[in-house]
């Protein structure tokens, strides 16, 4: 049952992250499959008919990534590899590690702040200010609790390792070559319409997560305000991850240079976030992991 193998994953991600002994030793797995995706860029996008080729491509990774998980799960170890490959691609305990990080750093010093969001980010970080910085960090655990935790294990739940491993190679590639660039709009457009739709129910799923675990029952400015982002998923656990921190998020900002004037989430909210508001950002996030562990032991018993 997939729950019984999912609930030790979390746990085991949760105490360990991302032991850097081993990644020092060994290829990570997003990093395996980051190569695979640029060599099929490299490969194939060039020429004509570059839609069909990037769907020929994110096919690839789809099959490859689920052939490779079912061999895994074949294996007759009780299940300790599926266990062990789950935690791997579990990402709890090093996005909270990772948004902390930016907490401690803007405690130094603004110019600190944006070098350490910068690694979590793609907007542009030399224009930010504070407030900006604490913006930034908190969006990213919102959106990476939904990309990296809740849809990885809902994947998980649904197919098992090959399922886990599909979605993790579909964003994968959605980050690497799902961008409206000149290079991969038609190229990348696959990768990133399966990703907006692999990701339509847990990013929803996130947003419930976090407003239930944290006693906001009233939908309404979710339902008004997740709509209003850019992609299509991101601001649904964007909203919740506002209204629970009384903090507007989103709003303009720049990317390579071109000042976008996007809308605010939770407008209501406070503007001038600080270290103080992402260290609450980094409890929301373990307060809604708690949650999805009751729900994957419940899940288990049941």
């Amino acid at each position: 049952m997939p729950a019984a193998l999912l609930l030790p994953a979390m746990l085991l991600d949760a105490a360990l992250g991302e032991p850097g002994w081993l990644w020092q030793r060994a290829a990570h797995p997003a990093v395996l499959m980051g190569r695979a995706v640029g060599w099929l860029d490299r490969t194939l996008n060039m020429g004509q008919r570059r839609r069909l080729k990037g769907v020929v491509a994110t096919g690839v990774l789809v099959i490859g990534a689920g052939v490779i998980g079912a061999a895994i799960a074949a294996v007759p170890d009780a299940g300790l590899l599926e266990v062990l490959a789950a935690a791997i691609l579990l990402a709890q305990r090093s996005l909270v590690d990772h948004v902390r990080a930016v907490a401690d750093a803007l405690r130094l010093s603004v110019a600190d702040g944006r070098l350490m969001v910068a690694r979590i980010v793609g907007r542009d970080t030399a224009p930010l200010d504070g407030p900006g910085v604490a913006r930034a960090a908190i969006e990213s655990a919102a959106e990476n609790l939904s990309d990296g935790v809740v849809a990885p294990a809902f994947w998980f739940l649904i197919g098992g390792l090959p399922g886990m491993l599909i979605y993790k190679a579909v964003n994968t590639a959605d980050s690497m070559i799902g961008h409206r660039t000149p290079r991969h709009e038609a190229f990348g457009w696959a990768a990133a319409r399966l990703d907006d739709v692999l990701n339509w129910v847990p990013a929803r799923l996130t947003a419930a997560l976090i407003a239930i675990t944290h006693g906001h029952f009233d939908a309404a400015p979710i339902l008004r305000d997740g709509p209003l982002h850019r992609s299509p998923n991101a601001g649904w656990p964007e909203a919740a991850m506002a209204v629970v921190l009384d903090v507007a998020l989103s709003g303009p900002r720049s990317y390579h240079g071109q000042y976008k004037d996007y809308p605010w989430v939770w407008p209501e909210g406070r503007r001038d976030p600080g270290p103080a508001d992402i260290d609450a950002a980094c409890a929301a996030l373990w307060r809604t992991w708690a949650g999805l562990v009751a729900i994957v032991a419940l899940v288990t018993l049941f």
